[in-house]
């Protein structure tokens, strides 16, 4: 809760089990619903590919999210750090669901065991036209789809995933969020392998982005012919996402470490 000391603020490492992994988030956790500009001005300031702002709503929180330059309808890494900054400031009882209202409906995260994991829908992809995307990824395009924030490709190899080399400013002109590139795994440890693109957010590549395996899991699932999928997002960072396929939902799997806390002295105009 805010006090004359500030509003707590965290910087948390999502699907990491040790720090500097996995893809860092800051939580940001007010009395009450900020106004969007002042929001975007602590994403800005934060200058990390998501900052979440969480407050006590009905039976739950509100929760949006916001990236240095614009706000956005999901982010997979930013919830599961919220989540583990509301039992970790005993904002929720340790072992009591985390119940959010965002742009993209209702979501849950939950405790299992060490891991967090979260309740979000499936965005399957349809397929669509390649356009000019080969050119702008640099690589030959096996299948190419689209839902309702990004484009998915798939790619030849985990090893063309690892070396492809993006056109950014042509992927910025896009009228998408983003570009998820994917290919089969090529070692024992997961089904598959992953990137993520976002350019036009102010994001060149994302460390480990759980929206996007919300596109993911209904993909490989249908090609690989089971639920429960590990994938691995080969940034600098990477990081490991564990799918399950429910029907029309993903449950995403994963740990978080907290690397600072702290209050914020900078509160909203008019508080």
């Amino acid at each position: 809760m805010p006090s004359q000391a500030g509003i707590p603020l965290l910087q948390i490492d999502a699907f990491a089990a040790e720090p500097f992994t996995g893809n860092p988030a800051a939580v940001c956790l007010p009395a009450t619903e900020p106004p969007a500009g002042w929001m975007q001005q602590v994403a800005a300031e934060m200058n990390l590919s998501e900052t979440a702002f969480a407050w006590r709503s009905g039976n739950g929180f509100g929760l949006r999210w916001f990236t240095p330059v614009a706000e956005v309808d999901l982010c997979g890494h930013a919830t599961l750090a919220t989540a583990h900054a509301l039992w970790e400031t005993d904002r929720l009882a340790k072992g009591e669901p985390a119940r959010f209202t965002t742009r993209s409906g209702e979501l849950t995260a939950s405790q299992a065991g060490e891991a967090i994991q979260l309740d979000f829908p499936a965005e399957p992809a349809e397929a669509c036209p390649v356009d000019g995307l080969a050119g702008a990824l640099g690589s030959e395009i096996i299948w190419c789809g689209k839902n309702r924030m990004d484009f998915m490709v798939q790619l030849p190899s985990a090893e063309a995933v690892r070396r492809c080399a993006p056109d950014f400013p042509r992927l910025a002109k896009l009228e998408t969020r983003g570009v998820i590139v994917t290919a089969g795994a090529d070692d024992d440890r997961t089904d598959f392998i992953s990137r993520f693109f976002c350019p036009a957010h102010g994001i060149d590549e994302d460390p480990v982005t759980g929206s996007a395996h919300c596109c993911l899991a209904p993909f490989w699932a249908e090609r690989l012919g089971r639920d429960t999928l590990v994938g691995f997002q080969a940034s600098k960072r990477g990081g490991f996402v564990r799918c399950t396929l429910a029907g029309d939902r993903v449950l995403l799997g994963g740990r978080a470490v907290t690397i600072f806390s702290g209050m914020m002295s900078a509160p909203p105009p008019g508080t």
